[in-house]
């Protein structure tokens, strides 16, 4: 009798083994991303064979057990059942029904936020002969939204500065999590500093960012803000290039000036000349005419007194 007790005690253990480490061959992990409002969908699949919903126990639940309520969504023999829901997940948890008995026990989670970010459990239990997990998944929820193209303001001069020294601001809105701003200088790649760094949260729970550099002034500055969201795998930038003008370039624009100068001054001398020479022929003509109409006059008179100097009495 003692012998068969301690046959079945050992079968059962090694039953019990049995079945927790088929569980944790089974447990698969996804992460899931979603934007901040939108609906999650966790997935949970169990391929193996068609399954009968009252023989079935679906729990989902947050994997962290310092939580209060871990509780997200409860199927028991093909109901749902709301008695140990967390109130955070009530009237916010579905799951897919025309696809349960096909083995998706998939969870979709409603207007995510970011009391959401977790790692979810799915539990698939059959109530058969014995109780048993036949299958297990994780799913890490992480939540994500693209921040807005980054608007660089600057140079700006710091008047009240002893050096030669500018001021650079950057923003960027919108977006979550909290991103990592730099700020480079692209002539050499090196990260600079930032003078100030602010991010603050907005209403709908995303972030925007508000960064400052100051720098010393140089001939040839190239300064890039960027802002990363490391989840969603985005780099964003803006940048501002002040390009030094080469002496080469600069004594032929010289040169050019001064042909351009030399080329405007001829052209000036030439036409003064040409209106002293149109002034002095107009001036000659007139001459010229005022004198012939004085000598026409006088020839047409004096044949007159010659007449008269005949003709008058002796």
């Amino acid at each position: 009798m003692g012998l068969q007790v301690e046959v079945d005690f050992a079968c059962g253990f090694l039953l019990l083994l049995l079945h927790i480490l088929r569980a944790v061959i089974a447990l698969e992990e996804k992460i899931i991303i979603s934007k901040l409002g939108d609906n999650a969908t966790l997935s949970c699949i169990y391929r193996e064979r068609e399954l009968h919903l009252k023989n079935l126990r679906v729990y989902w639940q947050i994997a962290d057990d310092q939580e209060e309520c871990s509780v997200v969504h409860a199927l028991i023999s093909g109901q749902d059942n709301e008695s140990e829901q967390c109130i955070h997940f009530k009237n916010r948890t579905q799951l897919f029904w025309d696809r349960l008995e096909n083995g998706n026990f998939s969870l979709l989670l409603l207007n995510v936020s970011q009391s959401d970010e977790h790692t979810y459990q799915c539990v698939v239990l059959q109530t058969n002969e014995y109780t048993k997990v036949i299958h297990q998944a994780q799913v890490v929820l992480s939540l994500a939204a693209s921040y807005s193209q980054p608007v660089l303001i600057g140079p700006i001069r710091n008047s009240s500065s002893t050096e030669e020294e500018m001021t650079f601001s950057c923003r960027s809105s919108n977006g979550y999590p909290k991103p990592n701003v730099y700020w480079i200088n692209k002539t050499d790649n090196s990260h600079l500093p930032p003078s100030e760094l602010k991010i603050t949260s907005d209403t709908d729970g995303t972030y925007n960012v508000f960064s400052t550099l100051k720098v010393k002034a140089t001939s040839n500055m190239q300064i890039e803000c960027s802002v990363e969201n490391k989840i969603l795998r985005e780099n964003l930038s803006a940048n501002y290039t002040q390009q030094k003008q080469s002496s080469g370039s600069s004594t032929e624009s010289q040169k050019n000036l001064e042909k351009s100068g030399r080329g405007a001054q001829a052209s000036a001398i030439v036409s003064i000349v040409i209106l002293i020479g149109v002034l002095l022929a107009v001036l000659t003509c007139w001459l010229w005419r005022r004198r012939s109409s004085r000598l026409v006059s006088y020839t047409d008179v004096q044949p007159e007194e010659d007449k008269g100097g005949l003709n008058s009495p002796v």
